[in-house]
């Protein structure tokens, strides 16, 4: 091979690396883990495609997609999580909203993005 293809080949796999997605780091799994955890252990509704789901529903919904997402190597981080998996749907596009009692309905991505600040809030 002449010293030009070893060359182009040399940045073809610099390039290519770059973009292969890694795993979640354990800390990443926590957190994930965290956010979809303190969703379930709420008293509040989750909307999607115009439905109301209990917290267990969209528990369940939200690991699902994160699984997949998992199994597709699409999701390393937990804002990766959040804008992915936890903040509108894939088939409608059409935004998560999130409704506690005694507060205000928001979006998804501004509620788990919250969780996220909090559980990253040194103690």
């Amino acid at each position: 091979m002449d010293i030009r293809k070893s060359a182009l080949l040399a940045i073809l796999l610099a390039a290519t690396a770059g973009s292969a997605s890694a795993a979640p780091s354990e800390a990443a799994r926590r957190e994930i883990g965290a956010l979809i955890g303190a969703l379930d252990g709420s008293s509040c509704r989750f909307q999607r495609n115009g439905s109301w789901h209990d917290a267990a529903e969209a528990r369940a919904h939200l690991q699902r997609k994160y699984d997949y997402l998992l199994k597709k190597d699409k999701v390393d981080t937990a804002e990766q999580f959040i804008e992915r998996a936890a903040s509108q749907s894939s088939i409608s596009g059409k935004a998560y909203r999130i409704a506690c009692p005694g507060q205000p309905e928001q979006t998804a991505a501004a509620w788990f993005g919250a969780r996220l600040q909090a559980l990253r809030q040194p103690r």
